[in-house]
């Protein structure tokens, strides 16, 4: 985990890039909660995204689930690498796993550190 993201109770994570939007993902504990991920359904350009609202799903071989945005703001691109390789959100999904970049006007305060974050998924 890095301090540099911050994570929602739902396992997602958000960093801001050098252009001042957000990116988001699941994290390494979701992903290995899920399993092999063989299906991501994300927003579209364009889609207007609420925080703790769906924003899509994820099916690995063991399940499907609810994807939720942990900002509200507008998706501005959909990684098309992770749709064509789903594994990618297993084997780096701090890195060349992540879902997709928004723009927001504000992170929400319920956010968690790594520290946090870390204490959730330790229990």
């Amino acid at each position: 985990m890095s301090d540099e993201l911050r994570y929602s109770k739902d396992h997602e994570w958000v960093r801001l890039d050098a252009d001042g939007h957000a990116v988001i993902g699941v994290t390494d504990f979701a992903a290995g909660q899920l399993g092999d991920v063989v299906y991501v359904d994300l927003p579209a350009a364009g889609d207007e995204i609420s925080a703790g609202s769906e924003m899509g799903e994820i099916e690995s071989t063991k399940s499907v689930s609810d994807l939720f945005s942990p900002i509200d703001g507008t998706v501005l691109e959909v990684n098309q690498a992770v749709v064509d390789a789903p594994e990618l959100v297993n084997s780096a999904p701090f890195g060349e796993g992540w879902l997709i970049k928004a723009s927001f006007d504000a992170l929400p305060d319920d956010l968690l550190s790594a520290e946090e974050y870390a204490a959730l998924t330790a229990s």
